[in-house]
Order: C-alpha cells, then sequence, then structure tokens
C-alpha cells in the first residue's frame, strides 16, 4: 500500500505506459520502407525480408555492443549497412533513420494519459524514464516533465540501479521519496523496489503478477493512479 506522505516525486517509464509502443514502431517501419523505395529501391527490396532485416541487425549489434542501450545509433547503423550491401549510397543512412525516427515518435497517447499528466505535474516532479529512444519533446508532453532519462543518453538501462537513482538525483529528491510508474514487472516495478522506492505498476491488459515482491498498487489507468492523490 502507497504511503503518499512519502512522495516528492514521480517517475514515469514512457513506451506501453504512457502510450501502445508496437503500433509505432509497425508505422516507422512502414514509413521507413517507403522513403527507401523512393530513393534506395534495393535496399527497400533487401528490408522488405524479415530474415535478411533481422540478420543485418544481429549482425550489428554484435559489432557494437557498447552500443546495446543506443537503439536510435543501431537502428541508423542498421540502415547504413543494409544500404551498403545493396550498392546504394550508405550517406542515406541519416535522411532515411530520420524519417522512421519521425515516425516512431508520432505516438498515440493512450486516452488517460494527457489529463493524468496534468495533473500529475501540477502536483510533483516528473522524470521520465525508459530503455527506448522516444522523445518526450517531439511527442509532445516535454512541458510536463522535470527531466527526462533514457538508457541510450545515461549508457545503462532498467533495471540498473544507477538510472533509477539518476532519475531521483534529476527530481532532486532520494530514492525512497520517488513514486516509480510503469508497465513492465521486472524492468519497472522489481527493480524500483530494489532501488527503496515506491512503484505503481500500470496493468492495462489484465496480465497476471508472479512474482513474491508486490508492487505497492496496481492500476489499469494513470487516471487510476490520480485517483489515489486527494484532490
Amino acid at each position: 500500500m502507497l504511503d503518499l506522505t512519502l512522495i516528492k516525486a514521480i517517475t514515469l517509464d514512457l513506451d506501453d505506459t504512457l502510450w501502445p509502443v508496437w503500433p509505432a514502431i509497425a508505422r516507422a517501419e512502414q514509413a521507413l520502407l517507403d522513403w527507401l523505395a523512393r530513393h534506395a529501391p534495393r535496399t527497400a527490396a533487401l528490408q522488405a525480408q524479415p530474415a535478411a532485416r533481422h540478420e543485418i541487425r544481429e549482425h550489428v549489434n554484435g559489432l557494437h555492443p557498447e552500443l546495446k542501450h543506443n537503439l536510435s545509433a543501431l537502428r541508423s547503423k542498421a540502415i547504413r549497412l543494409a544500404l551498403s550491401r545493396s550498392g546504394e549510397d550508405p550517406d542515406l543512412a541519416e535522411p532515411a533513420f530520420e524519417i522512421f525516427f519521425a515516425e516512431r515518435n508520432r505516438v498515440t497517447l493512450f486516452g488517460d494519459v494527457p489529463q493524468s499528466l496534468e495533473f500529475l505535474a501540477g502536483r510533483f516532479p516528473l522524470v521520465a524514464l525508459s530503455n527506448g529512444n522516444a522523445d518526450i519533446q517531439r511527442i509532445g508532453i516535454g512541458p510536463y516533465f522535470k527531466a527526462s532519462l533514457s538508457a541510450q543518453q545515461f549508457g545503462v538501462g532498467k533495471p540498473d540501479p544507477r538510472i533509477f537513482r539518476a532519475a531521483a538525483t534529476a527530481a532532486g529528491v532520494q530514492p525512497h521519496e520517488v513514486l516509480h510508474v510503469g508497465d513492465d514487472a521486472a524492468l519497472d516495478v522489481l527493480a524500483a523496489l530494489a532501488c527503496g522506492m515506491q512503484t505503481v505498476w500500470v496493468n492495462r491488459t489484465d496480465h497476471p503478477w508472479t512474482h513474491p515482491a508486490q508492487p505497492h498498487e496496481t492500476v489499469t489507468t494513470l487516471a487510476e493512479l490520480c485517483q489515489l492523490f486527494p484532490a
């Protein structure tokens, strides 16, 4: 059960907590293919093959383990490799990635999110905390947040305790004064619990909880989270 008196800041996961991520990724993949079809058709044909696309990504991941948290850099390098293998201009990788990234950030917020962010930001400093590469400024929710930490910016991702502690520091509070809110049982809830934070599990899809340690609260929407606080 939450101790509301301890909460001085809230950290929020992004993908699948504030919006469904896979529809955005699917649209971004298609936008990239459409752009490549116009500017690098041989690469588009290669990228349209799931097995080839997977092999290229795995090859890039193996070559650059130091970038495992930098999804943007890995994606850009994978596009560059596909262009090179297809005999087309590898310098097209930069504009091609920008097409992908713009669409990746054209997300559709869950319906409860805008009003909930306004409510929460009016009461606590909010810090975005994500392993993904979403850009809250591009998405248009940046004004609600005091700071944003991503794995690719910080160099390590959840469940590493360092990124949770850094988020608390960005909010200007101690970890035990933070409420972390997210959808992933291990990366969000268990990892934040291990850092001494209070946690809320956002379970929008009725998944069973299968771990001995429990979140302080479980909600199905951010609107339910807001209802936990006095008006």
